[in-house]
């Protein structure tokens, strides 16, 4: 505790001198917040990748002060920018006894710099900027933390992401791999002729979905409105309308747990083709990922947490009672009734919710999940599943039982879900019903949403629909362990 407390009262007194070179530059007329622009010629990274086309020549950059080593007349430092760090060398004969006093007295590392000069290489080797103009363009009044140690504290990381930006490159690069990540779904799709789109994030229903919504209130309307917790129903609509391929990279809100790999605000990216079936979405995903995983990663062969994956392999693709089968031991097809399959769940120390009204399908559901998905760790597609959990989508034809929906699984968790959508308005509703009904048991209000079963009955063609959560495609390119380190500004609860 007294360790914390020394390094507190530290920090504070370097926060006071800061303020305190501050008033001094602004009582001589050099106020840095006045600085409204700064031109720019090159970054950093742009200086080195060019430098035999550069030496010698004047180029302009700006950034952030990183270090400082004073050798008399002469000295080094580092700046920072959007594309990595280059070394800057400061002389008085250069810059003025003026201004390179300043340097020596008024600037800090954080400061935000702006510096012109001569592109050179030293005689150690590293590219340089031998500065014959430099300036503050902003100044730093917080210290950053400790160079070698960067930001420890987790929570600290993520309530001052601006912070853990600028000094840990590792983190810098997570996000600039994120953007390159939905740029390279959004080329994908587009080269397969889907069209983007956006629909509402304020819904006027809570509907009898399992996920919770965030509530608020219109005050122009005077009704209560519900951040969506889906895409789905409304691009499903866009395919009744005539789009044919759509799909919306969408922030979604649920008001649930929070863990490695949810948080309340996520992204998903949902898409839906017209006169195709779960079939389809699984070449599509299969083919998708392979090639943004090529295209970020550069290779399909990558490593998360230590396992290595390999996207360019064919995924295998299994039915949920093959799964069950081949990791359980068990065959769904010789439980002769619900009783005697829950006697096996029984036997096998297997957790059945519903208890005594659990049926079959209900009984395959839990075998699955404490003996089938952690074993998942090359890219897996698991198929047809019970209708117990599959609302929206279409039944097989030849197992009524069961759906025409998967899910995909690497690393032992779930990164999307797809269907052959159910268009059977009459089905639909009374799923919806039945829904709402289960929802209204547990004391949650929800309602059927008539408009999306309107929408039905004008005629919705076959169609394959898939989801993905996009954080967690980011976590497992980027070898990230949890979701807050693909997210900018993850959900934190407020310090008093």
């Amino acid at each position: 505790m007294e360790q914390i407390i020394n390094e507190q009262e530290k920090l504070a007194e370097q926060a006071l001198i800061r303020r305190q070179k501050l008033a001094k530059l602004q009582e001589e007329g050099n106020n840095p917040y006045e600085k409204v622009k700064y031109e720019i010629t090159h970054h950093s990274k742009s200086v080195k990748e060019n430098f035999e086309a550069l030496e010698g020549k004047e180029v302009s950059l700006a950034g952030r002060l990183m270090s400082r080593r004073i050798m008399g007349k002469a000295s080094f430092s580092h700046i920072s920018d959007r594309e990595g760090k280059i070394q800057l060398y400061l002389s008085r004969d250069d810059l003025g006894e003026t201004v390179y006093t300043a340097y020596k007295k008024d600037f800090d590392i954080g400061d935000i710099v702006g510096v012109r000069g001569f592109v050179f290489r030293t005689k150690t080797g590293e590219i340089s900027v031998h500065a014959t103009h430099f300036e503050m363009l902003a100044k730093s009044l917080l210290p950053l933390p400790e160079k070698f140690n960067g930001l420890q504290n987790p929570d600290l990381k993520y309530r001052q992401r601006y912070v853990d930006l600028i000094v840990n490159d590792e983190v810098k690069n997570t996000f600039i791999a994120r953007s390159k990540i939905i740029k390279a779904i959004r080329a994908y799709l587009d080269g397969q002729g889907y069209l983007e789109v956006d629909t509402p994030v304020l819904h006027t229903l809570e509907i009898g979905a399992a996920a919770r919504p965030f509530k608020t209130h219109h005050n122009a309307l005077d009704i209560d409105m519900f951040l969506r917790i889906e895409t789905e129903l409304y691009l499903k609509r866009l395919i009744v309308g005539g789009l044919e391929k759509v799909y919306e990279v969408g922030r979604i809100f649920r008001n649930e747990g929070m863990d490695a790999y949810h948080n309340p605000e996520f992204t998903s990216i949902e898409m839906y083709q017209a006169y195709s079936d779960y079939k389809d979405m699984m070449d599509l995903i299969e083919n998708m990922y392979r090639t943004v995983t090529q295209e970020v990663c550069g290779t399909t062969l990558i490593s998360y947490q230590g396992t290595e994956i390999d996207m360019g392999k064919p995924w295998e693709r299994l039915t949920m009672v093959e799964a069950v089968k081949k990791y359980a031991g068990v065959d769904y097809n010789e439980w002769e009734s619900d009783e005697a399959a829950r006697q096996i769940a029984k036997e096998k120390h297997v957790a059945i919710e519903e208890g005594d009204k659990a049926n079959k399908r209900h009984v395959l559901l839990a075998f699955f999940d404490a003996f089938v998905e952690e074993q998942l760790v090359q890219p897996t597609i698991i198929y047809d599943y019970p209708v117990e959990n599959s609302p929206l989508a279409k039944r097989k034809p030849s197992e009524p039982d069961f759906t025409e929906r998967f899910e995909y699984f690497i690393c032992g968790h779930e990164y999307g879900n797809a269907f052959s959508e159910l268009n059977d308005p009459i089905d639909q509703k009374a799923r919806f019903v039945r829904q709402v009904e289960e929802r209204k048991a547990q004391g949650i209000k929800a309602e059927v949403d008539e408009d999306f079963v309107t929408a039905l009955e004008y005629g919705l063609p076959p169609t394959g629909g898939l989801g993905l959560g996009l954080d967690r495609l980011v976590m497992l390119l980027t070898d990230s362990a949890t979701i807050r380190d693909v997210i900018l500004f993850p959900t934190m609860k407020p310090k008093k």
